[in-house]
């Protein structure tokens, strides 16, 4: 794909309270709470689409690694502390559109794909709300819309960023889309110290390596990564 061109994004599992409104939220810029409390902006500028729209245009993002790195580190130390670097930028935006699933009265998950240029293609909250369809996690339907609306090369180089362990439907969801690699946050099995058996989530206890390893093609995994942080989007949640 040609460099600076835009890209076809969509913005999947928008909650009940976000399909009733006009959101308006063109050209703005989501944020990611930092240790200190303040609020920093992402640079990628995102268009959310509701339900029954189609996808819209994003612009690039404008990510640059936030490592300085030493005259003496080698190009592998480089490459590697900026791989750290951009996964943990884009976990921690998934944590933010996870904490916007849960204002609009949905489930504390999200997930969000990456291409290898660092720029936002598909971003999506959790969907159980308002039908109450226990199938539309986050990552699923991120999985979904990158078939539809995703050319294959650029699934198989691009990173799905995930607030939790995707289970085993979505870890099958995200092989047969193609999508060459997964950042996550929170492990299956730490969530379901916070579920338990809860009547809206009887989480697994099914790692997600162990479904991609089943299958005929490498999905590489990163995870958990950040867990306190992606731990800290439950508490007290399940409780209700």
């Amino acid at each position: 794909m040609p460099g600076g061109a835009d890209l076809p994004i969509a913005a999947a599992g928008l909650g009940f309270h976000e399909q009733r409104r006009d959101l308006g939220m063109a050209g703005t810029q989501l944020g990611l709470d930092r240790d200190d409390g303040e609020f920093d902006a992402i640079p990628t500028q995102v268009t959310l689409a509701r339900s029954g729209m189609p996808a819209q245009t994003l612009p690039n993002a404008q990510w640059s690694s936030a490592m300085a790195m030493n005259d003496d580190s080698t190009a592998d130390d480089q490459s590697a502390a900026g791989t750290q670097a951009r996964d943990a930028h884009f976990l921690r935006h998934s944590f933010a559109v996870a904490r916007r699933s849960m204002s609009h009265g949905n489930h504390p998950f999200a997930a969000v794909l990456v291409d290898a240029g660092g720029r936002v293609l598909i971003e999506a909250e959790n969907g159980y709300m308002p039908a109450r369809d226990a199938t539309a996690h986050a990552e699923r339907l991120v999985a979904t819309q990158a078939c539809t609306s995703i050319a294959a090369d650029i699934r198989a180089t691009a990173t799905l960023y995930s607030s939790a362990e995707p289970c085993a439907m979505c870890a099958g969801a995200i092989y047969w889309a193609g999508i060459g690699r997964v950042v996550y946050g929170l492990s299956e099995r730490r969530l379901r110290d916070f579920t338990g058996n809860h009547p809206e989530n009887p989480t697994l206890d099914l790692p997600c390596r162990d479904v991609f390893a089943s299958g005929q093609r490498t999905t590489e995994v990163v995870g958990p990564l950040l867990e306190d942080e992606a731990a800290a989007l439950h508490i007290g949640v399940w409780d209700r």
